[in-house]
């Protein structure tokens, strides 16, 4: 394993409308933090757990500050990045370099948080892994500066019971191919479950599979119709399946109870993902 690269930070998803997805997610029975906005120009709102977070993301379409979210959206919504975590992103860049994955040099942004008494900025520094190592979508490191503006007690209670990002899963054509590129940014070896092959991260594993075994895993459940690789089903840990099944229901969701017990809401209702609460 890996020094400096521990674990997934935050999954982001990719949106058309930041309006629209908050909404969509309020439903769901998540709280959001207020509207962010990025030193960069993008703008997010994310929903806070434990130990990381989900961030909806959004950049007006005149800035070209953050060109990947709108080469992401020209296929439609979805799970475009996952953040992973770093307590020292300069460091990162040192070992990430030494693998021969190409790391990007590290980038400071920030955006302003109200506090009760006044503005402060949330500071990060980040590096991106080189675009030809990441399997799909943008995969990038995250150190956070001022980690006490974004994990506040006031935004990590959900409706729902969510916990924590539980995995990420990733269909591919090449299943094998695709686990060993994310083993290799882990520096793990990739492990076999009934579906497909595990990367061990840190935090959330990657599930890498093929598409016949996740519809199998999801039975009902309809996912991106993007091209694979992608990133296809997020799962969220719950305190309670049950009491997510009804609060979603309350939200208006049509919610698939699948042979493990999880409770799942197909892509088209989560803005491109299936998402799992399990």
């Amino acid at each position: 394993m890996r020094t400096y690269v521990q674990g997934i930070d935050h999954a982001v998803f990719a949106v058309h409308d930041l309006n629209v997805a908050r909404d969509t997610f309020e439903r769901m029975g998540f709280a959001l933090t207020p509207r962010g906005h990025h030193t960069l120009g993008s703008q997010n709102h994310c929903i806070v757990f434990g130990d990381d977070y989900l961030e909806l993301l959004w950049l007006p379409p005149e800035l070209n500050t953050r060109p990947f979210i709108a080469d992401f959206l020209a296929h439609g919504e979805g799970l475009a990045a996952l953040a992973l975590k770093t307590g020292d992103a300069d460091a990162a860049f040192a070992e990430l370099q030494a693998a021969g994955l190409e790391p990007s040099a590290p980038m400071d942004f920030s955006r302003p948080v109200s506090c009760s008494d006044s503005i402060r900025s949330a500071r990060f520094r980040t590096l991106d892994i080189g675009a030809r190592h990441a399997p799909c979508g943008r995969l990038f490191l995250c150190q956070h500066r001022t980690p006490e503006l974004v994990w506040r007690p006031e935004w990590q209670h959900h409706d729902t019971g969510a916990k924590a990002i539980a995995a990420v899963a990733v269909v591919a054509p090449d299943v094998a191919t695709t686990a060993t590129a994310y083993a290799r940014i882990f520096d793990r070896q990739a492990t076999g479950i009934a579906e497909g092959l595990l990367v061990e991260t840190g935090a959330a594993p990657i599930a890498v599979v093929a598409d016949e075994s996740l519809a199998k895993r999801l039975p009902g459940v309809r996912i991106s119709a993007r091209p694979a690789p992608l990133m296809a089903a997020l799962f969220i840990r719950v305190e309670d399946r049950s009491h997510a099944e009804q609060r979603l229901r309350r939200g208006g969701f049509h919610p698939v109870r699948v042979p493990d017990g999880s409770i799942a809401i197909d892509a088209g209702e989560a803005h491109g993902v299936a998402v799992v609460f399990g």
